[in-house]
């Protein structure tokens, strides 16, 4: 049986400094947490990401803690998008999940620019 946790939370609350962030725990449910943005549209398309995201993650058998790690290196290193770097272990599930998200924005109306913006001043 799947279960699956979607909470959003501040985003100095994330294990990392990322808007959206997911993990399965012990007994097997999927935690999925998406920082707090001031357009719920926006935290839609961020769920909606990490939920595809994870989803072909599994299928592929991509550990999350092999996307833990390469995450949290990347992120020491230069702090762009761990994700968009062609050796993350999840880059091909991570291009299908921004697809995804672009397509849910643009049915949501909300322009690409403007979630950027508001994905990026979560962190600030």
């Amino acid at each position: 049986m799947l279960r699956i946790i979607i909470e959003t939370i501040p985003h100095a609350s994330q294990r990392y400094d990322t808007v959206g962030d997911y993990w399965v725990d012990p007994d097997g449910t999927w935690q999925v947490r998406i920082s707090a943005l001031p357009d719920w549209r926006a935290e839609m398309c961020i769920a909606l990401h990490e939920l595809i995201e994870k989803a072909l993650c599994v299928k592929a058998g991509i550990r999350d803690v092999d996307i833990d790690e390469f995450d949290q290196e990347f992120l020491n290193l230069n702090g762009e998008e761990p994700g968009d770097d062609p050796r993350a272990p999840y880059y091909r599930q991570h291009q299908v999940a921004v697809a995804m998200e672009h397509f849910i924005a643009s049915q949501l109306d909300l322009s690409w620019r403007e979630y950027a913006l508001m994905t990026q001043q979560a962190g600030e």
